[in-house]
């Protein structure tokens, strides 16, 4: 098991749990561990999350819809509610709104079903994710959205490593401001497997696994 440090809290209310080591994503190798256990689980902490959030979006294109990735839908409630309360403008019927999450194919495609595909055809879509770092997730909702005849208004995470994707820029509560060291690499370019150094966990969205 490995041992999680707590980040003092910079921004509102946000924790942030970490580890630093060597760890191997679906498509990359990383040297640090980003918890978002608790502020995807926990309403008090997904609250504070989203308060962070709505400042980067409320003077911005109108959203319509929240595309959930990585398990942050309880975040997506809580930043629909914060957006609803700022008074922020929806092309909806109802004014509302709409918090999805997509669906996979069988070739790890975002796909839509017909009773969703209306809450993204023509909608201004923000994605919110756990954590964007190498920005190969959010690219596959970009494109998802695209697909599908939505319009990405940006994206949302409570971390990134990057400040923009494909000319959307991306938001967050932590960047590599407070990890100015955080470091990603192609599992054939890592040094640490160079290095003869055995990786500590498999992590994706759901958590770790240690080994």
């Amino acid at each position: 098991m490995i041992e999680l440090t707590h980040l003092p809290v910079r921004h509102g209310n946000v924790p942030l749990r970490f580890a630093f080591g060597h760890f191997a994503t679906n498509h990359s190798h990383i040297n640090y561990y980003i918890d978002i256990t608790y502020p995807k689980t926990r309403y008090n902490e997904a609250k504070a999350v989203a308060k962070q959030l709505v400042a980067n979006f409320v003077n911005n294109t109108p959203v319509d819809t929240i595309l959930c990735l990585d398990g942050t839908t309880v975040i997506g409630a809580c930043l629909a509610d914060e957006l609803t309360k700022s008074g922020f403008r929806s092309i909806n019927t109802h004014n509302t709104i709409y918090v999805v999450e997509p669906e996979y194919n069988s070739n790890s495609q975002m796909i839509f079903r017909e009773n969703i595909q209306t809450m993204i055809r023509g909608k201004h879509v923000l994605i919110l994710m756990a954590s964007c770092t190498t920005g190969y997730t959010a690219g596959k909702g970009i494109e998802a959205i695209g697909y599908y005849g939505g319009e990405v208004v940006g994206v949302a995470a409570l971390y990134r490593a990057i400040d923009e994707l494909n000319g959307y820029p991306v938001r967050s509560v932590y960047s590599l401001k407070d990890f100015p060291d955080y470091a990603s690499y192609d599992y054939k370019d890592c040094p640490y497997c160079k290095a003869g150094r055995k990786i500590d966990a498999l992590v994706n969205s759901h958590g770790y696994s240690s080994l």
